[in-house]
């Protein structure tokens, strides 16, 4: 299953912070994105956003 990240993402991090294999990236030029080949699904990063901008597809 693949994640993304929506327009309401306000870059506060907490999905990364949250991601236990680190498949969330916070990079300048690119934003923040799901490296969705190192997802393991498990839905952390969507309860850990504060505003709801992760969803799964």
């Amino acid at each position: 299953m693949a994640h993304v990240i929506t327009d309401e993402c306000v870059a506060c991090g907490a999905c990364a912070d949250t991601c236990p294999v680190g498949a969330i990236v916070m990079d300048d030029a690119k934003g923040i994105y799901v490296i969705n080949d190192e997802c393991v699904d498990c839905g952390a990063c969507e309860d850990g956003c504060p505003v709801g901008a992760i969803k799964a597809e």
